[in-house]
């Protein structure tokens, strides 16, 4: 076996540049001659493409820079993200152009409530991820390390054709995280934005500066999971450090214009003390504004936390009255039925803005400039002058239909 791979890190309590070991199995980073040359060849028209954002190191490795992991790698080790990996004397991304599936989703699965409400958004995503979250959703993609996953092949031209052809007004980078898959990402929003086809990132903002420019440069839209609130909580579930998903925080809010919303899922016993949501609440509203969205969402046994017990509806109105008591103007519950708590109601007066019955929108009352209709309030978001239609429908879609 090669020699294991390392991070460094950079946060509260390490000294910087210290090196600690990635939390997971080395045996994974090492990609054997065959599997190299079962990879097709560097090019658009393949699956590896040059990666970006990486520096050579003086001992001989390689350090990707795209994330605050910071992986050094030899010849022939993936990144703990898996999708990244080292080929000569460079980082490549080994999943260009291929997905573990498309699908049209409602925007407000993302979720957004705030971002074109009511409209269909073609969604993907491919494999891997640049953090070991211990209780993920959407593990089978995430943790997957089969290339079969990536059953789908599409170019970013063919992406942004069929999104228009299914009157999506919208693609997702979503399922897991676009912050590993950069290259692909970018190349596929810019060829959407060619086509009057807005992006959005669902990610969880772990992400170097350099790197962090330029994806969201090309984002018109972000969902931002903030996993919990202190620097023990991303530690022990999440294999990672707080300080950098706050400085992407901080980074969409005041060098930005994209529109985003935060999303935290609440585990019983992890990250739903009351200390912490008025912690969270509080640092919100010093930094990031009132009008910023922020979902709770519940959580339910998976991955490796089978034995916790699911988000009661209890905690998830809690937390939004927490958050709302500081101040936060736009707080949602999610993964649970509660119609007060997905929908959006005016600031100022009251009033029912729109009403979501999970994800069809029933009510709405706001006006062509996104307006309360009875105190002509403004919410803030990016709105039209009518709602979609799109509902809760979920359509899984064959790219190739559309090459």
């Amino acid at each position: 076996h090669s020699s294991p791979i390392e991070c460094r890190s950079k946060a509260v309590g390490r000294k910087s540049g210290e090196l600690t070991r990635c939390a997971w199995d080395a045996s994974l980073a090492t990609m054997s001659e065959t599997q190299f040359l079962d990879v097709p060849a560097l090019g658009v028209g393949g699956s590896v493409v040059p990666g970006r954002h990486w520096r050579a190191c003086e001992d001989g490795r390689v350090q990707c820079d795209v994330c605050p992991r910071e992986c050094r790698l030899a010849e022939g080790q993936r990144g703990l993200c898996f999708v990244r990996a080292r080929h000569g004397d460079q980082i490549v991304l080994t999943t260009w152009g291929r997905s573990s599936g498309f699908c049209v989703d409602p925007i407000e699965k993302k979720p957004l409530n705030h971002f074109l409400p009511g409209t269909p958004v073609l969604s993907f995503g491919t494999a891997g991820c640049n953090l070991s979250c211990a209780f993920c959703q959407n593990w089978d993609i995430s943790k997957s390390r089969e290339i079969d996953t990536l059953a789908d092949r599409a170019t970013p031209a063919t992406i942004a054709r069929a999104a228009e052809a299914l009157g999506c007004q919208s693609v997702a980078f979503t399922y897991n995280d676009p912050v590993i898959f950069l290259e692909y990402a970018v190349d596929a929003a810019r060829a959407c934005r060619e086509r009057g086809i807005k992006t959005v990132a669902v990610t969880a903002g772990y992400v170097k500066p350099a790197a962090r420019r330029e994806l969201f440069a090309e984002m018109d839209a972000a969902n931002i999971d903030l996993k919990g609130f202190t620097e023990r909580f991303y530690q022990k579930l999440c294999s990672g450090h707080l300080d950098p998903v706050l400085d992407t925080l901080r980074y969409l809010k005041h060098e930005t214009q994209v529109w985003f919303e935060i999303t935290t899922l609440l585990i019983p016993g992890e990250n739903d003390s009351d200390d912490e949501l008025h912690a969270a609440s509080e640092w919100i509203v010093a930094n990031l504004g009132v009008d910023v969205p922020w979902h709770f969402s519940a959580f339910h046994a998976d991955f490796r936390m089978r034995e916790t017990p699911s988000t009661p509806p209890e905690t998830l109105r809690r937390a939004r009255a927490i958050a709302r008591g500081h101040g936060v103007r736009h707080v949602y519950t999610g993964n649970v039925h509660d119609r007060d708590g997905q929908s959006t109601f005016c600031h100022a007066c009251g009033t029912r803005l729109i009403g979501r019955d999970w994800y069809v929108l029933d009510e709405w009352n706001l006006d062509h400039q996104g307006r309360c209709a009875k105190c002509h309030a403004t919410c803030a978001g990016v709105f039209e002058s009518k709602p979609g239609a799109w509902g809760s429908q979920r359509l899984p879609v064959r790219l190739a239909d559309f090459a």
